[in-house]
């Protein structure tokens, strides 16, 4: 008795599960582009990475190409300033070779 209930429960998950009743289950719905054609797809319309704004490509390319020239923030520092700042560079290095010279 044990037997045939375990086949008839079998029998119903093949059925159920194997196509019976949910034969594309694991398909993608119609609608739904495959991803190969939206890789060779062309952008023609960008947003800003500063507010989102809708830009064309060619504002687009200017307001990366001005974000990449920037003005320069680096501060200027005293020549012995950058030099002990390069000292302490060296000490790193010099230590993460050999962390048992400099204690």
């Amino acid at each position: 008795m044990n037997a045939g209930r375990s086949l008839g429960i079998g029998l119903l998950t093949t059925v159920l599960i194997g196509g019976g009743w949910l034969p594309g289950v694991a398909l993608p719905p119609p609608e739904d582009m495959p991803e190969e054609i939206l890789q060779t797809e062309i952008i023609t319309d960008a947003r800003s990475p500063l507010d989102g704004e809708p830009l064309t490509v060619a504002e687009y390319e200017e307001l990366i190409a001005e974000l990449q020239e920037g003005p320069d923030i680096r501060p200027r520092l005293s020549p012995e300033v950058e030099y002990t700042i390069y000292l302490l560079h060296l000490r790193r290095a010099i230590r993460s070779v050999f962390p048992f010279l400099l204690q």
